[in-house]
């Protein structure tokens, strides 16, 4: 558990959050699209209401952003169907209201333009193994993978599953892989339920394991499945589009921890996931594990996740649908606690699960807590030193003009070193002192910005920024040195 000096350390930063903000910090939030429990509310049914389908996920996406929010996990796929123009599965009814409905748009390449308009990153996620009861495959009928990849799926009490055990499951998941990361600018594909069934100890898959098992043990055999899925579609990411980020969110605890027992719910042994090996292999830039736990449950797990993560970034979930009444009731400064601990122990940063209980259910008023203290100021994505280390040249000629209405227009030449398939974007920052702090992120005024030229414009004129400088980042978070507007 936490040294002495952790917990002061620890108590310095509840006393005082905005001055502990990292400057580069994952802050994530889930959105499901799952029986619309965050998204979508309005069936896409007419022009009207496709309107008003976009406009619920804008107001979403505003709030988040008002918050330093810079991360959003979108579902794009739930089981065995899918929220964007797909040409292997169909789309999700929860759109629409009907089965193979298209609502108009493409709802995955709306998400991530609104998210990029922000700043912000757009991960697809994507639930890979489980593929819904029966009467969900019935409901999909020919267009179910249970009717067109029959040979690639079990059913397991009264679920359907692609099974990890046929070598031809991880190329099935590829293709669905390869349509989301090659049609769409996505951040980062996020696998949910790359697990099997807990103990799954009647699982279909004997015939499976009798062929291919080479005289491993079945646990071992199923924990080699699901890593030899992920290494498979790592390396075809990377391939593709080697700054796209590849996670998972695996369970919340690895195994038992020296001092403390996961009492029998664990990565390891219960689903067969050998996250520490993922990463200790370099076949995840991040990991998102279901930290829905609080006190003895949460720190010393955390703590493993970090010290066995190989530098990649452990992102825990933080479980705040527990701060509604319905759910478990818990304090608020029970998620307080663990975005302090995730800061002293220097973690990449944190998400929660999920965003109604952050804007529509919050009881608790954890959202403004975070807007207004742990989030106050805004934070950039932390770098992937594994993939890419080399930053981008800084911007050159910037320049400020003023306007009567108070504004600011922001011009500058690019960064010279640009690579037409990834290039950079840009971090602008604002002070009333010269030369502008980039090291301080309070002095983050907008970032993601995509072009040369951006207006600062001030809520109102006490409130103006003196002086102004530019830095360029990369997809990687490697960002490069600033140029200042001269005074």
């Amino acid at each position: 558990m936490p040294t002495i000096a952790l917990l002061l350390c620890l108590w310095a930063m509840w006393a005082n959050p905005l001055s502990a903000q990292p400057k580069y910090e994952v802050r994530a939030a889930w959105i499901t699209t799952a029986y619309g429990l965050d998204w979508p509310r309005t069936r896409a049914t007419s022009e009207a209401s496709r309107q008003r389908q976009q406009a619920e996920l804008i107001e979403m996406l505003d709030k988040l952003k008002a918050a330093n929010f810079n991360t959003i996990l979108f579902q794009a796929r739930t089981r065995g169907d899918v929220l964007y123009r797909s040409d292997i599965e169909p789309m999700n009814s929860v759109l629409t209201g009907k089965k193979y409905g298209d609502p108009g748009y493409d709802p995955l390449a709306f998400a991530v333009e609104e998210c990029h308009k922000r700043g912000m990153e757009c991960h697809a996620w994507m639930v890979t193994l489980p593929l819904g009861n029966r009467k969900h495959a019935s409901y999909l009928g020919k267009r179910s993978v249970t009717k067109t990849h029959p040979d690639l799926c079990a059913a397991y009490g009264r679920q359907w599953y692609l099974n990890a055990g046929n070598p031809r499951t991880k190329e099935y998941l590829m293709s669905l892989v390869r349509e989301v990361v090659t049609r769409y600018d996505v951040d980062g594909v996020h696998f949910d339920f790359l697990r099997y069934p807990e103990g799954a100890r009647r699982f279909p898959d004997r015939y499976d394991y009798r062929k291919h098992g080479k005289g491993r043990s079945l646990e071992q055999w199923r924990r080699d499945n699901l890593t030899e899925i992920l290494r498979y579609i790592y390396k075809e990411v990377k391939e593709l589009k080697p700054w796209v980020k590849v996670s998972t969110s695996p369970v919340g605890k690895y195994r038992d921890t020296s001092r403390y027992p996961s009492r029998g719910w664990n990565a390891f042994h219960a689903v067969f996931q050998d996250v520490q090996g993922w990463l200790g292999e370099g076949i995840q830039d991040q990991i998102y594990p279901m930290m829905y736990f609080r006190g003895n449950n949460f720190y010393p797990f955390a703590l493993d996740w970090q010290e066995q993560s190989n530098g990649r970034h452990v992102i825990p979930g933080l479980g705040i649908y527990f701060l509604h009444p319905s759910e478990g009731n818990w304090d608020l400064d029970e998620i307080e606690r663990q975005i302090n601990f995730v800061r002293a122990e220097k973690m990449a940063g944190e998400a929660h699960y999920r965003a109604a209980f952050l804007l529509d259910m919050d009881e608790q008023g954890l959202y403004d807590v975070l807007k207004e203290e742990y989030y106050a100021c805004p934070a950039l994505q932390p770098a992937m030193p594994w993939l890419d280390d080399e930053a981008p040249s800084a911007p050159a000629r910037l320049r400020a003009t003023r306007q009567e209405d108070g504004s600011t227009v922001l011009t500058w030449e690019a960064a010279t070193d640009n690579d037409p398939r990834n290039p950079p974007t840009y971090v602008v920052y604002a002070s009333d002192t010269y030369p502008v702090d980039t090291s301080d992120p309070r002095c983050i005024v907008a970032q993601g910005v995509r072009d040369t030229t951006w207006t600062y414009a001030p809520l109102a004129p006490w409130e103006a920024y003196r002086h102004f400088a530019i830095t360029a980042t990369d997809r990687y978070g490697n960002e490069g040195e600033p140029c200042q507007e001269q005074p």
